[in-house]
């Protein structure tokens, strides 16, 4: 502090230096995706700070597709991965490092003449073959257009979760052969391996107090149907093979 001739005071200030040291909210967590065979894994931003989010981008070799991929943080739990398309995927960044990690398999080519490579239902038919949860209906075809009884639903239902889904029909009866609708097919599902959202199924044919309302509601938030258009969920609509298995083939790709 110093004066002037005329009685004028001068102030001068000098902040502190931080030190060099950073908070704790953009501190930066590497993220690492270590070299696998038959396809290329990259992430960017290699390293971040929590919130953040990571893009992922995958390219598999000539003849060969993703066959899974898990991002875990340092204490080895998984971390949620949202797919974008087009071999890109993204996580939001926790507070510590990130390890990314990727399988590529062969492309095996599906036996079924019936199920065309630009259907909508084509890899979750793939899929379903490849677990062992259908074998199509003989004679090379899988009969994606044919209803889905009951009996096909809850056995697709079994192979893949092992679950209790269902106590039948009334009457000491379950109706094996009885078509089943689009309302049942994802209650099926959701009892085999849903939980219950805090949303609403937002269709006018869907009521709050229905049985499936909950499952109808789970299936929405998870991405597995969003309904037949117009505002409708077409609960009492029949439930075709191809249906079933992409609501599974759905479900599945966040377990």
């Amino acid at each position: 502090m110093s004066s002037t001739a005329n009685g004028v005071w001068t102030v001068s200030y000098s902040a502190p230096s931080s030190g060099g040291g950073s908070s704790s909210s953009s501190r930066r967590y590497d993220v690492s995706a270590p070299s696998v065979k038959h396809g290329d894994v990259t992430v960017s931003p290699k390293s971040a700070s929590k919130g953040d989010t990571v893009t992922i981008t995958v390219k598999p070799d000539s003849g060969y597709e993703l066959d899974t991929l898990t991002v875990k943080d340092a204490s080895g739990s998984k971390i949620k991965v949202k797919d974008k398309g087009d071999g890109k995927f993204t996580f939001t960044m926790p507070a510590s490092k990130v390890t990314v990690s990727a399988e590529f398999a062969e492309i095996e080519t599906l036996d079924f003449a019936d199920v065309s490579t630009d259907a909508y239902y084509y890899e979750a038919v793939k899929w379903a073959a490849k677990k062992g949860i259908t074998g199509g209906i003989g004679n090379g075809l899988f009969g994606p257009n044919q209803p889905c009884t009951r009996a096909q639903i809850v056995t697709f239902l079994w192979r893949a979760a092992g679950n209790g889904i269902t106590t039948g029909t009334g009457d000491g009866k379950f109706s094996p052969d009885a078509t089943c609708t689009r309302a049942q097919s994802v209650t099926f599902l959701f009892r085999a391996i849903g939980k219950l959202v805090d949303s609403k199924a937002e269709f006018s044919d869907v009521l709050t107090d229905s049985y499936y309302a909950n499952a109808v509601a789970w299936a929405v938030e998870n991405g597995v149907t969003n309904g037949i258009g117009d505002g409708l969920f077409g609960p009492d609509n029949s439930c075709t093979r191809a249906q079933i298995v992409t609501f599974l083939f759905r479900a599945y790709q966040g377990k």
